[in-house]
């Protein structure tokens, strides 16, 4: 097995060759090897253990580590976890259930049961309790690793964890039924374990958007795939600064994006707190080169292009995945830069991984067409469009976007049928539907399920509204009462909506009903900030 391992823990690299060779010797290795997150730390912290990662907050399981850690220091807090998750009966193979307060700490846990040779299950707190109890059924008795308010919610809401689990792992005060993690020994060193390149190496879900989410299975494999595509940009960069990171700390992008700092070597931001002025404050002293985080979390942020701090002013690069980003969200942060700075938009999903992107230059950002998602990256995924009806795919017609690489999720744990109805001839069907200009530009148009009859694509008239109407926050198109297209709108401050304005951008929208303006607080929304679409069709039918 070695000649396939990412990492020969044996090795210890001279220290000069070490700095000369670090970054080609990361790539490489990453390229034509699985990624072994359980080890990444340790690998890093040869390299570079005095390189720093800073938080916007305190750990749940380290409350005395503060806001600043070293890559040393985290290779051995990562360590120090996978020995008391072992006393605690942690065992290679095994399924470990994450499921807590979203901050680093969901990083550093999992981390350290793939160190064990575990298999860490990232479920999102904001699940509800009847959704984690048959996600933990699914998963035949998992251990659980979680906190007190979460282990106080499951327990209110009679979910049988003594029956569901192995047992149940508290980080901090979780309270009674919960053993300790810091009253665990962590003395005895576990030595890591490395599976095969294609064994379940962790455990994330879906969004959950049109029911019970899906819990998808990456492997060493799938996971180094996915990093081809952001190795080949990065070595085109000349210089490397600071890495900002603003996505859910369990989802399978952050562990990817971490690894690629830790390992190419670009100081961290992690971050936790995404409303504007905390941004604004912390961007203002740590001043990153790079930021990656959701759609949805750039558009909150389009206030701080005008605010005196000048958050934005040293990024050159903006980076962000899952969905499709509003146009004008792309020109108002490019404007907030002091860089000749680049939006990069990638496009993807959770059980695909990056499969298209492109840049955006400032001074080309007025053209932008916000259905446009981009081309195939190099050493990505190859890309089809498939007839829903025997015509060729085209704007008006638009045909399924299927989807084949290396980079594909191995299945969906104790769903195996429904994986592979997703599956045509080797290739994945997103559930997006679109076209290709004559350019090869792949524009995404809609999900299939949430097309409307007659309207178009939702998201094009969303992202024309959002230009129009600069007091927009948001605004979400989707199938009301009668199968009625409405537009559910979200103002800064939650100001009236002026309707003489409103009439006057939607003049070549005759087919959308009146509008429902609602609070940006109450729009359902997943752990990644997508509009719950269905859940907030289901609000509108119900006259809520």
């Amino acid at each position: 097995m070695g000649s396939t391992l990412l990492y020969k823990l044996s090795h210890k690299p001279n220290r000069a060759s070490a700095r000369t060779s670090a970054r080609t010797s990361a790539r490489t290795s990453i390229h034509k090897r699985g990624l072994y997150l359980g080890v990444v730390p340790e690998r890093a912290a040869r390299l570079r253990g005095a390189m720093p990662l800073v938080l916007d907050h305190d750990l749940d399981v380290l409350p005395e580590s503060g806001r600043r850690l070293t890559v040393s220091q985290l290779a051995g807090h990562v360590a120090d976890i996978a020995n008391r998750l072992a006393v605690a009966g942690v065992r290679p193979g095994g399924h470990v259930v994450i499921c807590k307060a979203p901050n680093f700490d969901l990083w550093l846990l999992a981390t350290a049961v793939e160190r064990i040779g575990a298999v860490p299950v990232m479920l999102s707190q904001h699940l509800d309790s009847e959704a984690i109890a048959a996600l933990l059924a699914r998963l035949e008795r998992p251990h659980l690793v979680t906190d007190g308010p979460k282990l106080r919610a499951l327990t209110e809401d009679a979910v049988d964890l003594a029956e569901l689990t192995r047992g149940v792992i508290g980080v901090g005060d979780a309270g009674p039924g919960a053993v300790a993690l810091a009253d665990l020994d962590g003395t005895v060193p576990v030595r890591p374990v490395l599976r095969g390149l294609d064994e379940p190496a962790m455990i994330t879900h879906t969004s959950g958007t049109t029911g019970l989410p899906k819990l998808v299975v990456h492997t060493p494999r799938t996971m180094r795939s996915r990093l081809r595509p952001q190795l080949f940009l990065l070595g085109l960069m000349r210089k490397r600064g600071t890495v900002a990171i603003h996505i859910p700390f369990g989802h399978s992008r952050t562990f990817a994006a971490l690894s690629l700092c830790l390992l190419l070597g670009m100081p961290a931001l992690l971050v936790k707190d995404g409303t504007p002025d905390a941004i604004a404050g912390f961007f203002a002293e740590r001043r990153p080169w790079l930021i990656e985080a959701l759609p949805n979390s750039f558009l909150a942020w389009e206030e701080l292009a005008d605010d005196t701090r000048r958050p934005f002013a040293s990024v050159k690069y903006f980076s962000s995945t899952f969905d499709a980003i509003h146009p004008r969200t792309v020109r108002r942060l490019l404007e907030a830069s002091a860089q000749r700075a680049q939006f990069f938009q990638i496009y993807g999903q959770s059980e695909v991984g990056p499969a298209v992107g492109r840049p955006y230059y400032r001074r080309f950002a007025h053209r932008m067409d916000g259905r446009c998602v981009g081309y195939p990256l190099p050493g990505s995924a190859q890309v089809r469009l498939v007839s829903r009806d025997g015509r060729r795919p085209s704007q008006r017609n638009p045909g399924f976007i299927d989807v084949r690489w290396d980079g594909i999720a191995k299945t969906y744990h104790g769903e195996q049928e429904r994986y592979d109805a997703n599956l045509h001839d080797g290739w994945w069907r997103t559930g997006d539907v679109g076209y290709r200009t004559s350019f090869g530009c792949l524009h995404m148009l809609d999900r299939e399920f949430d097309s409307i009859p007659g309207v178009g694509s939702n998201l094009e008239i969303e992202d024309i509204l959002l230009d129009a109407l600069a007091e927009l926050t948001e605004v979400v198109v989707v199938p009301g009462p009668g199968s009625h297209a409405v537009p559910v709108v979200c103002t800064h401050r939650d100001e009236p909506l002026d309707p003489d304005r409103w009439r006057t951008a939607t003049a070549a929208y005759p087919q959308l009903a009146e509008p429902v303006q609602i609070p940006l607080a109450e729009l359902p929304r997943t752990a990644t900030l997508k509009t719950r679409r269905v859940e907030l069709s289901r609000r509108l039918e119900a006259g809520l």
